[in-house]
This record gives C-alpha cells, structure tokens and sequence, in this order.
C-alpha cells in the first residue's frame, strides 16, 4: 500500500486528494476544496493577479500541513488551464515550490483530458466512452474505452472565462445568454464529430452543482451524486434553470458552493450545449465524482 496526495490547482479551485493505492483499490483518506479563483482576470489580461496568487498559496500552506499530517509518501501537484495562460506562470511555480517543496506540472490541455479520462473511468468497467470534464477556464472532451483514448481535446471554454466574457449582467439578460450560448455552438460544433458514444461521463464541480440541482437535493450530499445516472432532459431543464438565476438565488441554493453561485451559469450552459452537440446514444448522464484528482493520484502508484 502506497499513501499519495494529488493536488490539482484550476482556474476557480484547488483541491487536495490523500488517498491509500494498493492493486487495483483506491482508499481515500481526505478530499479537500477551496475556492480561489486563480484563474481570475487571466482571459482578459493572461496575467495571474498578486491577490488570486495569495489565496492559493495560503491554501497551499494549508494543504502542506495535512499532507504532512497524513504522511503521504509522495506527492503530485498539477496545474491546469490559468496557469497554462498566464505569462508569471513560472513565477508562481517559484512560489509554490517555496511553500510545498515540489514544484507544479503544469499539464497540456491533452495531458489534463487523459487525466480526468482516467479518474473517470477507472471503477466503471469496459465500453466506448465520452468524459466532459468542464472547469473553470476549460473544458476537456474525452472519448475512449478502458485505458484507451481515441481522442481528447481541451478547448477554452470553462464557467469563469464565458462568466467574464459574456455574462455581465446579474440575473444574466437574455441577449447574453444568446450569445454565450451561440459562441459555445460555434466552438463544439467542430469538435463533436466523433461516432455515436453509448455511454455519457461528466465530472466536476460544474457537472456535480447541476446534477444537485436536477436531484433536488436538500443540502450537497457525494454519495447521492456518484454514480448517478440523469435523463438528460432532467440535466438540461437544470442547466437553464442555474443559468437564468441570479446570484443571489443561486447562493441560496442548499447544495451550492458559495464561490461557485457567480460563475454556475456559464458551466450549466457549457454542459447544456454539450448535450447538444455530442452524439449521444444514451439518454442519460452519469456523475462522477473522480475525476482528474483520482488520475493524478494514480500516476503516482
């Protein structure tokens, strides 16, 4: 048996998995997640902001002394779509590196998608698949069958950079919806042109707020959400529904995240328009809650 920490630090979160690997098992010790907006201002200006980059490395410290309180063996720390965008990108690995002694992947947009392929996929068997995986500066597109990709795409569309772009009003007016959303078409169209997938995988933060909403949930319950299978109807009358609430409405929500309530509708109309343009041969989504945290850990098996 081998203890990990994976640490995969996004656009709008970073998040911390410790997790014992042994065979083929998977034994999580500790999930953590904290909002910190990285990625804030860094479509406009592709540049990481002194404030964004404080509160990730206070988290950082924070997650330093769990990982040493948990004696994790080894540890892997992967940066994805801000980073990947920003011109101090190394300037921040310089500081992390300072603060938790390794120094931050920064992951190709490629590298990302076969990722959460894998924490994906790993527990659910054989059978051609597709993963969308939608964060907050991006989102990866996966479709393959066991550890087989036959592609993957990671396109720059994610909640906080179509928030910023387009949805600048609160509640958002429906001229901006229009166009986020006809922007999304644009993007999607060409990159959905695979062979019918029979079976639908979404994970994150995004993919679990929606299906908390189609499910109803009275407060944001995992176990409820892994695993479970969501017409896709349900999924995009849920989908409009965040996208056209305010922030205020939306923070109200029992299951939401507070620093997710400002940036929900956009990720809700990524998903919605994925549906759309996917070609789908199940009528039904399945969430998950591994994701990429669960493939970076196992690169460390």
């Amino acid at each position: 048996m081998t203890r990990v920490a994976a640490i995969d630090c996004g656009t709008n979160s970073i998040r911390l998995l410790v997790t014992d690997l042994d065979g083929d098992r998977q034994d999580d010790v500790l999930r953590e997640m904290r909002i910190v907006r990285l990625g804030e201002g860094v479509d406009q200006s592709g540049h990481l902001q002194d404030a964004a980059i404080d509160r990730t490395l206070e988290v950082c410290r924070e997650y330093g002394e769990l990982i040493s309180t948990f004696e994790a063996a080894r540890l892997r720390f992967c940066a994805t779509s801000a980073v990947r965008d920003a011109d101090n990108g190394e300037q921040f690995g310089d500081r992390v590196e300072e603060v938790l002694g390794v120094r931050p992947e920064v992951l190709s947009g490629e590298a990302e998608a076969a990722a959460s392929f894998l924490g994906a996929t790993r527990a659910l068997g054989s059978g051609r698949t597709v993963v969308v995986d939608i964060g907050g500066g991006s989102t990866e597109i996966v479709v393959g069958d066991g550890p087989d990709l036959e592609s993957a795409v990671s396109l720059d569309i994610g909640s906080v950079r179509m928030t910023e772009r387009f949805l600048a009003s609160d509640p958002p007016a429906v001229a901006e919806l229009t166009d986020c959303m006809s922007y999304l078409d644009t993007v999607l169209a060409p990159q959905c042109g695979m062979a019918a997938v029979p079976r639908f995988v979404g994970v994150a933060g995004t993919v679990t707020t929606v299906a908390a909403h189609a499910l109803r949930l009275p407060s944001y319950d995992s176990s409820a959400i892994h695993g479970a299978r969501l017409p896709l109807d349900d999924v995009r009358a849920a989908c409009l529904s965040l996208a056209q609430m305010s922030v205020a409405d939306r923070r109200a929500l029992p299951f939401m995240h507070p620093g997710r309530a400002d940036v929900i509708g956009a990720g809700a109309l990524i998903l919605d328009r994925l549906i759309e343009a996917l070609p789908l041969d199940s009528g039904e989504l399945v969430v998950s809650e591994s994701d990429i945290l669960d493939g970076i850990a196992w690169s460390l098996a």
